[in-house]
């Protein structure tokens, strides 16, 4: 198919993590060739690689992420809990905010494993897919305009060339898309960054499931006490714990440093948690968190047959889990596009608009949230300072045994709700009769580790 066809026959994406295998899943057809290129080489088993240095850190794909994902893969949630990837109910987290303990709740269940799991299994899967190529090792260095036969050439480092219809860049953070546009004398389009300077430390524990009785644990960092941290339960009877902190207070490699980090945050729960575990890694570090996003507008649009997602197009900070899920919708809306009937140069503009959409509500809290911080220069807007009063406010119901607000804001934050739904009159009436009658008493702090004796003492002959 010629570059005036109606749709893409040739793909070219640019990346093989997440969000590139997603993309493939999306335009896999038969009669299209979709080739990935990684500049990292691929081993045949889970496996860290330097192109995803968060990866030994706590992750989970919020519920609408996943279900976008289980769209383009049908049976992947199946092949990730048969690969060891956990159900995590949400509503069982225990979880320190701002304002208390959030109370237990029906929420949604997603899958925790470790980031290296979740791409094994998803290219796995993307690899049996009709016309689809993964090609790692290789490193792109540009593109050019095609010929008669192509759109675009995607210019590789050893001096190949891979002819395309449409380039995807789904390199993450370190896109040199707007590098290669630039020496094309395109234009490109302008970035927007808010960095708090968070900075996490993880490491991994052995431990029994059944020592644990909650879903995960979660204490959030806020301004006033700018330290937080996470435990989650991932494969092969292991938990990732993870410390959080803000500028000069971001954690370490040191491990008595992350022992004493975690036991001086607002409550100990995660160093008890900790304890009762074998540590079975080393302590990394991650401080790339900077929320960051590309924004193409009617004067720096990308050209014809050019498209950014995933954290090429916007990065957020990592610790509010929304990546992936952005990445599986943006796919999601790509794959759509094609099927109604691929139109040159118009369907690159109205994805531009669409992923602009995805990508503004999880943008708003990410970096609504990070705004609040010394480390971040400026005074928040009038309107984002209204609408984190207001949450905050939702938190403090929340943390006072009021579920049903807490469903509402968990149904924004896992990408299912629109936040108009935190301004139901219900809502509005519940704090107008907390400011009146008071909040009543406040979430208990829950239980969450047994202790090895009483693990003993029940355990079955």
């Amino acid at each position: 198919m010629t570059r005036r066809g109606a749709a893409p026959a040739r793909v070219v994406v640019v990346g093989a993590s997440v969000s590139g295998l997603l993309v493939a899943a999306a335009l896999a057809e038969p009669g299209r060739q979709v080739t990935l290129l990684e500049k990292d080489t691929l081993q045949t088993a889970p496996r860290s690689r330097p192109g995803t240095p968060q990866d030994r850190h706590p992750h989970v794909l919020l519920h609408r992420g996943l279900l976008a994902a289980e769209n383009l893969l049908p049976g992947l949630q199946a092949d990730l809990r048969a690969a060891g990837a956990l159900p995590v109910d949400t509503g069982r987290l225990a979880w320190l905010g701002e304002q208390g303990w959030a109370p237990p709740s029906r929420q949604y269940e997603v899958l925790s494993a470790t980031r290296p799991l979740l791409e094994h299994v998803l290219r796995t899967r993307v690899r049996a897919l009709p016309g689809v190529v993964v090609r790692d090792g290789v490193r792109v260095d540009g593109l050019v305009r095609g010929g008669p036969d192509a759109l675009w050439e995607v210019h590789l480092a050893d001096g190949g060339t891979v002819p395309a219809d449409l380039v995807v860049d789904a390199s993450g953070r370190a896109s040199r898309l707007p590098v290669w546009l630039r020496a094309l004398g395109l234009p490109v389009p302008p970035t927007e960054e808010v960095d708090a300077g968070v900075g996490y430390a993880s490491r991994a524990y052995a431990l029994s499931r059944d020592r644990v009785l909650t879903a995960g644990v979660i204490v959030l960092a806020s301004p006033g006490r700018p330290v937080g941290g996470i435990a989650l339960p991932v494969e092969d009877g292991r938990w990732l714990v993870g410390a959080v902190g803000i500028g000069d207070r971001r954690p370490g490699r040191d491990p008595e440093a992350f022992r004493a980090g975690l036991a001086a945050l607002p409550d100990p729960v995660l160093a008890e948690l900790a304890a009762a575990g074998e540590p079975v890694t080393e302590v990394v570090v991650h401080r790339r968190t900077a929320n960051r996003r590309h924004r193409p507008g009617r004067r720096t649009a990308l050209p014809d047959g050019v498209l950014m997602l995933g954290d090429a197009l916007c990065a957020f900070n990592p610790i509010y889990g929304q990546g992936v899920a952005v990445a599986a919708l943006e796919a999601v809306a790509l794959r759509d596009e094609v099927r109604r009937g691929w139109r040159p140069g118009r369907s690159t503009r109205r994805l531009q608009r669409r992923f602009g959409r995805l990508t503004a509500l999880p943008w708003a809290m990410a970096t609504g949230e990070d705004r609040r911080y010394a480390t971040v220069p400026g005074r928040e807007g009038r309107v984002p300072a209204l609408l984190g009063r207001w949450t905050r406010e939702l938190g403090r119901l929340a943390a006072h045994g009021d579920t049903a607000t807490q469903e509402r804001v968990a149904g924004v934050f896992h990408l299912m709700a629109p936040p108009l739904v935190l301004l139901h009159p219900r809502l509005l009436a519940a704090a107008a009769r907390a400011r009146l009658l008071g909040y009543g008493t406040p979430v208990p702090r829950p239980r969450v580790v047994v202790g090895a004796a009483e693990e003993d003492a029940t355990a079955t002959p």
